[in-house]
């Protein structure tokens, strides 16, 4: 599949790219955190990452003052296995260069998505990717097997931890996943394995 810039316009639906952050202490504090033996990891608040300095100022200025978190995703991907979103936008920072697969909710009908949507969105190291609340998202891919990936991620302080207890009165009850996190898994992911909501149709993405 065609693999765009995060600075092309075709990135425009999906986020931006912010300006004005310095990031090299959090890529250095990144960096020195080792990739797992397999697959990926996920963290969603890392002290040594919310010690660094830009930490204070994305809350500050990309959130207006709200509450955040400074976790991370990190290893070695290149499928799309799932989709999820939140209400309030994502940053993504990385130590390498990553790969974002992503949609858009409004393109998600009847409680599913054609996987033939997703478009494909490489980012440089060290840029501040915005992720709108509206683009479905998910682990990032690396761009090259040997380095792997190590993406910072900021989201509302409590995002992705434990899912509250719902009684399921709206059809999209059946994708929440954690707090904050509604979730589309596909038949092959691991994730619907382990009960998460199936809504993803067609080819499970593999940019390998």
């Amino acid at each position: 599949m065609k693999i765009h810039s995060v600075f092309d316009p075709e990135f425009r639906p999906y986020g931006k790219v912010l300006a004005g952050y310095d990031t090299a202490e959090l890529l250095s504090a990144m960096a020195a955190v080792p990739l797992p033996a397999a697959g990926t990891a996920y963290e969603p608040a890392i002290p040594a990452l919310e010690a660094c300095a830009v930490f204070a100022e994305l809350g500050e200025r990309a959130y207006g003052g709200m509450p955040v978190q400074l976790g991370m995703c990190w290893g070695r991907n290149t499928r799309l296995n799932c989709l999820e979103y939140h209400r309030d936008s994502e940053i993504n920072i990385g130590a390498e260069d990553f790969i974002l697969l992503l949609a858009r909710q409004e393109e998600i009908e009847d409680g599913a998505l054609d996987t033939a949507k997703v478009r494909a969105f490489r980012a440089p190291a060290g840029a501040a990717v915005e992720v709108y609340a509206t683009t479905l998202h998910y682990a990032p891919c690396h761009t090259d097997p040997s380095r792997g990936f190590r993406v910072a991620v900021v989201l509302p302080r409590g995002t992705n931890t434990e899912k509250p207890a719902i009684r399921e009165k709206d059809p999209e009850d059946r994708l929440l996943r954690a707090r904050n996190k509604w979730l589309l898994a596909h038949p092959e992911a691991s994730e619907a394995a382990d009960g998460a909501y199936v809504g993803l149709r067609g080819t499970n993405i593999d940019i390998g």
